[in-house]
């Protein structure tokens, strides 16, 4: 395909004029997009707000994936599905177009673009961790009776228990992503993967002069080029070292994953595509989250509040009623707990909060749950 989409407008009395419209260069898709997603994530800013004073912030926080893909789908329901430009493509003088055609998308082309890049996503996010779960079951299950019958030497217990080990890996769109963006930095054509799908393009609306440069990210497609030829070498080293050791030696082992509190999975394998290893505080322990904030909070978690402030005598230095109220579950505080810009709430609600959304829920400044002080009388 060209670098310019040729419109000649026949004139009857002087010579046709041809003015031609370059396609968008990596900078400028890549500085739309960031555009539309501040812009988007401005209008989640004011969702939030909204559902906050309706419903409370437990609510907000229960359903914050649900308010962010209803404010995603907003947004793009109002500039793109309607056949208007995102506020992104104005700011950088770009706009879409088939490229096949080379004409304005239909509106086929617009809706199956908006549910691929937000509704896909979305449902992916909510389907992976049962069906991994799933999949984890019959694997370990499988491996259980491999292991009864003493068939641990067997290509069948071997490749289950690669796959075991590595599941949060083969089930995860991030090398998709990542092969998508290497792509992307090389040709410049397709930022994300859904509008190759729906084969939509970027051109200029304004005459680009031959002096202006037009630059790409070729270097950034190398490095990530680089980046995942060293990484599928390790990986690969690493299986084939594996698959070397003795049968028991591998099978303690077998479980390369480990399950989150909110249904997440992540892998503990060094060299995979979605390595989260700095996501636990011990790899070791399982997936216990209560552990986790534990070690996180240098404090124990009991199955009571030690302090709960239902009487006035209890930490009467905080006064008011409201400011002996939670925010989070409305109730009375319960071990009550100061973020880094002197917000209190109880002890387990900005654990569980922070786990989710490292920041105050009240002025959203940056917050770690190693960070959270309990407050004692």
């Amino acid at each position: 395909m060209a670098d310019h989409v040729s419109q000649t407008r026949p004139a009857p009395s002087a010579p046709s004029t041809s003015f031609n419209y370059p396609f968008a260069a990596a900078p400028d898709i890549i500085r739309s997009h960031q555009k539309d997603a501040y812009f988007e994530g401005v209008l989640m800013n004011h969702i939030s707000d909204i559902l906050r004073q309706l419903y409370g912030a437990r609510f907000l926080h229960k359903w914050t994936a649900e308010a962010s893909t209803f404010a995603d789908l907003s947004y793009l329901a109002l500039t793109t599905l309607i056949g208007n430009r995102t506020l992104g493509e104005e700011y950088c003088d770009i706009i879409q177009i088939e490229d096949d055609t080379l004409r304005l998308p239909s509106i086929t082309r617009r809706a199956g673009y908006i549910l691929t890049a937000i509704l896909l996503p979305y449902s992916l996010n909510r389907l992976l961790p049962s069906f991994r779960a799933r999949i984890r079951s019959k694997l370990e299950r499988n491996l259980r009776r491999l292991s009864k019958d003493q068939q641990q030497s067997s290509r069948s217990y071997k490749i289950q228990s690669y796959i075991l080990r590595h599941l949060a890996a083969i089930t995860s769109p991030s090398p998709i992503h990542a092969a998508t963006l290497t792509v992307f930095y090389f040709t410049g054509s397709y930022y994300q993967l859904s509008k190759r799908i729906w084969g939509l393009r970027y051109i200029f609306t304004k005459k680009i002069g031959e002096s202006e440069a037009r630059i790409g990210y070729e270097v950034l497609g190398v490095l990530l080029v680089l980046q995942i030829a060293v990484q599928s070498w390790i990986h690969l080293n690493s299986t084939v070292a594996e698959f070397s050791q003795p049968a028991h030696t591998a099978n303690s082992h077998a479980s390369g994953t480990a399950l989150l509190d909110n249904g997440v999975e992540v892998s503990l394998d060094q060299n995979s595509f979605t390595s989260s290893n700095e996501l636990l505080l011990d790899a070791s322990s399982g997936a216990g989250s209560t552990i986790n904030i534990e070690r996180a909070m240098h404090t124990p978690i009991l199955s009571a509040p030690r302090v709960e402030l239902k009487g006035d005598d209890v930490m009467a230095w905080i006064k008011g009623a409201q400011q002996r109220r939670c925010t989070l579950c409305l109730e009375d505080l319960k071990d009550p707990s100061a973020t880094q810009c002197g917000h209190v709430f109880c002890w387990t609600c900005i654990g569980d909060w922070v786990r989710e959304k490292p920041e105050c829920p009240l002025c959203r400044r940056g917050c770690l749950a190693q960070h959270i002080l309990p407050l004692r009388s």
